[in-house]
């Protein structure tokens, strides 16, 4: 997760995790240490993000501006163009050689200073620092979200027809239309983040989940009190899978403690979200996958 960025964090932080890394497969630093490829240690996608953008042409607006340099496509113009892209390319290769080697040297300063930590401490203190993100233990999937709220027409008709795109919450920038964002799901509730940032901006404990389901291959249904979210997504039997399995554990749970005298309240559960942040939308049902989500 953090090689593939399911991580957000500072660049500090990853380079010290490198450094982590590091320690734990090679012990202390020694210029005779099997060194793995950068990829294997650091998030290629940062190294690319520093990059910089390449720059859009501006479309010719003149008919004979665009004939003409139509015509010229196939003959020198066009292989001018091909070089010119070849050296770019080449300039942006070498500057991800030396972004890379940059890199590479801060995570080898990092990793000297760690001398005599041995691989368990190693192996703690990298989770230890991983640990700090709220979402810590969730397993993310990259979905297309809209929020959805059915409305009635005044002449009746399917809700779906005349959805109204809603946020999730008043505090949450989710608004209309389809957004990126990774879906988690955890033990205890399902998240809903900004790819890259460490906050989510919704979070539902699963006793606000009055149901999910399927439409098809690639929509998944997230049903949370009035409103139902709509992920597009090629994960959906993923999904799916992971979400009954956190709930029957959920379940499990509950059904194997011990029950308090009828004389005594029940002690409250230490693990059990704080009165009022997740309320119950009554009893949960996973809805197998159907054709239409209401009828």
């Amino acid at each position: 997760m953090v090689l593939r960025g399911y991580v957000p964090t500072s660049e500090e932080t990853l380079q010290t995790l490198a450094a982590l890394r590091l320690q734990s497969l090679n012990s202390d630093f020694s210029t005779h240490a099997p060194f793995p490829r950068l990829e294997e240690l650091f998030p290629p996608h940062v190294l690319h993000a520093r990059l910089p953008a390449p720059r859009r042409r501006t479309p010719t607006k003149c008919r004979g501006a665009r004939l003409r340099a139509g015509l010229l496509v196939g003959g020198l113009w066009g292989q001018a163009l091909a070089k010119q892209r070849a050296e770019r390319d080449q300039r942006l290769r070498g500057r991800l050689r030396e972004e890379g080697a940059s890199t590479m040297a801060a995570i080898v300063e990092k990793w000297k200073l760690l001398q005599g930590m041995g691989r368990p401490e190693a192996m703690a203190a990298y989770v230890a620092l991983v640990r700090e993100w709220p979402g810590f233990g969730s397993t993310l999937f990259d979905v297309d979200l809209r929020a959805v709220r059915p409305q009635w027409g005044k002449g009746g008709g399917q809700p779906w027809q005349q959805a109204a795109l809603t946020p999730l919450s008043p505090q949450s920038p989710v608004g209309a239309g389809p957004q990126r964002l990774w879906l988690g799901i955890g033990a205890k509730a399902v998240s809903l983040y900004k790819p890259g940032e460490p906050e989510p901006l919704d979070s539902f404990c699963y006793g606000r989940i009055s149901s999910f389901g399927a439409s098809d291959s690639s929509t998944f249904r997230l049903s949370v009190e009035d409103r139902d979210l709509l992920f597009e997504t090629s994960q959906v039997d993923e999904i799916a899978q992971l979400l009954n399995t956190y709930l029957a554990s959920a379940g499990d749970q509950r059904s194997s403690q011990p029950q308090e005298p009828a004389t005594s309240p029940p002690a409250p559960d230490p693990t059990a979200p704080p009165q009022g942040l997740c309320p119950t939308a009554g009893p949960w049902q996973h809805r197998p996958p159907v054709g239409s989500f209401r009828s």
